[in-house]
């Protein structure tokens, strides 16, 4: 396993979700730019260790997971900017280029109520106030005014998807325990 300065080896936490991926060196003395893959970023700035796996593609500088203790993280110019303990220059940063980085969900800060994590809705069944199972949510879409569950579900043997504006107008409930959300929507829509 090949280690750069300021990472060391480290196991992937189990409960690790991918927020990121560094995206090159940002000035001389070891800072990077990150891009984050929410536009709420807080999970970034919430976890002082970040783990990093190289780039699905292109060069690679490192291999296996590597831990990185962050010194500080910033917003600056709409995007995050971060140093960690032990990259010391622009050359050590640029090494990190196209590493994913992922934090324990464990580190995430508590939402608000009625606020969720995208990662916490995805798998969640969708059922009606009839009873009705409409599906698995799959992912979300930010639509602009409004986010979208879309999920798939079975109809004459064959997978189809579903969307649904998740509102409180539509969502009656999100047990998350239960993995289970509760709309007023029917099948037919």
């Amino acid at each position: 396993m090949v280690m750069l300065p300021g990472l060391e080896a480290a196991e992937l936490p189990a409960d690790a979700i991918e927020v990121g991926r560094i995206a090159d060196a940002w000035g001389i003395k070891g800072w990077f730019k990150v891009l984050p893959h929410s536009a709420d970023s807080e999970a970034l700035f919430s976890s002082k260790r970040w783990f990093l796996m190289p780039s699905e593609r292109g060069a690679k500088t490192f291999s296996g997971v590597a831990k990185i203790t962050i010194a500080e993280a910033k917003i600056h110019s709409n995007t995050v900017v971060a140093t960690a303990r032990g990259v010391e220059d622009r050359t050590a940063a640029e090494a990190l280029r196209g590493a994913r980085i992922f934090i324990s969900r464990g580190s995430f800060p508590a939402a608000e109520k009625d606020e969720y994590y995208w990662v916490d809705l995805i798998g969640l069944n969708v059922v009606n106030r009839e009873g009705v199972d409409l599906g698995v949510v799959k992912e979300l879409l930010a639509t602009g005014a409004q986010t979208v569950l879309v999920m798939d579900f079975e109809q004459d043997g064959k997978v189809q998807e579903r969307m649904i504006p998740f509102v409180s107008v539509y969502v009656d409930d999100v047990d998350l325990p239960g993995r289970r959300i509760l709309v007023d929507w029917q099948a037919d829509f």
